[in-house]
């Protein structure tokens, strides 16, 4: 599942660290969160889409590898990344 092209321009424009930033770790993470939240909402209605959960149990390893290296890079810009997109970890 994806996201829409709106969607996806609203999340970079509001995570990009600097003009026509596109793959930023920031950028990058909250992109993946949106489809990560995406695919959670569509397994409460359909539990036995296995296909579907080893896509999501990719894109959540993803993220966590982006995650580890911003938190290397940066304590601070990982803290607040974090709240941003209010993910617990």
């Amino acid at each position: 599942m994806s996201i829409a092209p709106d969607v996806k321009e609203a999340l970079i424009k509001e995570y990009a660290t600097k003009e026509n930033d596109t793959g930023s770790p920031e950028v990058q993470i909250a992109i993946l969160t949106s489809r990560i939240t995406t695919l959670t909402e569509h397994f409460k209605t359909h539990k036995k889409d296995n296909h579907s959960r080893r896509g999501l149990l990719k894109l959540v390893s993803q993220r966590r590898k982006l995650l580890d290296y911003v938190k290397a890079k940066d304590v601070s810009r990982y803290q607040s990344l974090i709240g941003r997109l209010g993910i617990r970890r």
